[in-house]
């Protein structure tokens, strides 16, 4: 019998990236399987939206000034093999038009400030956002869409792993469409001591009481809406709300129960 000790130690983060990659390896022999139908073939009237979006958002961190303002640019892009969605892109594996396997990139993660923080918090070190890879399937049904993503950051900055499992509707009336959501996303524990933890270290140089943070599950809702003016132009309006479990609001960190963005973006459409 071999002893715990000469075995080796592996990661939840390396069994993560080992299951993207076989995953990524081994499903184009599973596209012609019999669970899937044909793939789509490439649209060539795909249509490209460019913008700008105005995002305000809240954040649950003790911060001086809670609510931030960004303004990013936005795309919109979908040819049944690649596509763009805001801040994600990624590369349909299997897309029959009713299920979508899809291997994906997108930023991901909070940011946390110092100089912003209140009080001995600005002694804190600094939390940055990354990048986030991983795999999402979606089933389409009569009833709405059905989404598992399963994901990891790639520039190890927490060195944490997330998962969603959401729930997607459209409606649409006229010249407006409107996509309701409801979910919850996992984060493990790596990814929460990062944003949420405070090390022994930080606690002995700053006073804030040290805290070890486990992994979570969030539920979150978001609605976003798309308004044609016409031909070329179009409206985007998004507004989403996370509530953030004792795992991380426990935090010495946090002062606020929820998390919330809200967008609004002009787009021209190619």
């Amino acid at each position: 019998m071999f002893k715990s000790s000469v075995l080796p130690t592996i990661s939840t983060r390396t069994l993560l990236n080992t299951l993207i990659a076989t995953t990524l390896f081994s499903v184009a022999s599973m596209s012609n399987a019999a669970f899937f139908n044909k793939n789509l073939p490439a649209d060539p009237d795909a249509e490209l939206s460019v913008g700008v979006n105005v995002m305000a958002v809240k954040s649950a961190y003790d911060l001086e000034d809670s609510t931030e303002v960004r303004v990013l640019p936005g795309a919109f892009y979908d040819n049944n093999k690649f596509y763009v969605r805001g801040a994600q892109a990624g590369a349909y594996l299997i897309n029959d038009g009713v299920n979508q396997l899809s291997a994906y990139a997108k930023l991901a993660g909070s940011e946390f400030d110092p100089d912003d923080a209140n009080g001995a918090l600005q002694g804190l070190d600094e939390r940055k956002s990354s990048a986030e890879a991983g795999l999402s399937y979606q089933r389409r049904t009569p009833v709405g869409g059905f989404r598992a993503q399963i994901g990891a950051d790639v520039l190890d900055r927490s060195g944490g792993n997330t998962a969603r499992l959401t729930y997607l509707a459209r409606i649409t009336k006229d010249k407006l469409t409107v996509y309701p959501s409801i979910g919850f996303e996992y984060y493990d524990a790596d990814y929460n001591e990062y944003y949420y933890g405070v090390s022994e270290e930080e606690s002995a140089e700053t006073g804030v009481a040290a805290y070890k943070s486990n992994s979570s599950l969030n539920p979150y809702i978001n609605i976003s809406a798309n308004y044609d003016f016409n031909e070329r132009w179009a409206g985007f309006a998004s507004q989403s709300l996370s509530y953030l479990p004792t795992e991380q609001y426990d935090s010495p960190m946090v002062d606020s129960r929820t998390e919330a963005a809200t967008t609004l973006g002009l787009l021209y459409k190619f």
